[in-house]
């Protein structure tokens, strides 16, 4: 699976609502709170991916655990942060060794 197949937008709110045991009402406040931003068509029906679907039940465990939607979007910003930063430091470290293979 590449990385367009996971954030191209193919689930209506309906199914993605259904996916992710959650009323179709949390997913529109969940959008507005900006802890998903799931596509659009050209008429305006939202469309979710499946990287959608996994943060919202993400969005779902951080609820469960008790924390409220601003720090749920802190979680999510901070997660993706790490997740960033790993993805650079898998990248030196690769540059790295490609260079000291070549010495």
């Amino acid at each position: 699976m590449t990385s367009t197949d996971e954030t191209r937008g193919v689930f209506a709110i309906s199914v993605a609502a259904e996916m992710v045991s959650m009323e179709i009402q949390n997913l529109r406040v969940y959008e507005r709170r900006g802890l998903v931003a799931p596509a659009r068509t050209p008429g305006g029906t939202r469309l979710y991916s499946k990287r959608d679907v996994e943060r919202l039940r993400r969005v779902r465990e951080l609820l469960g655990e008790g924390l409220n939607l601003a720090g749920i979007r802190r979680v999510l910003e901070l997660e993706s942060e790490v997740e960033r930063l790993r993805e650079d430091n898998r990248a030196l470290r690769r540059s790295a060794r490609r260079a000291t293979t070549r010495t």
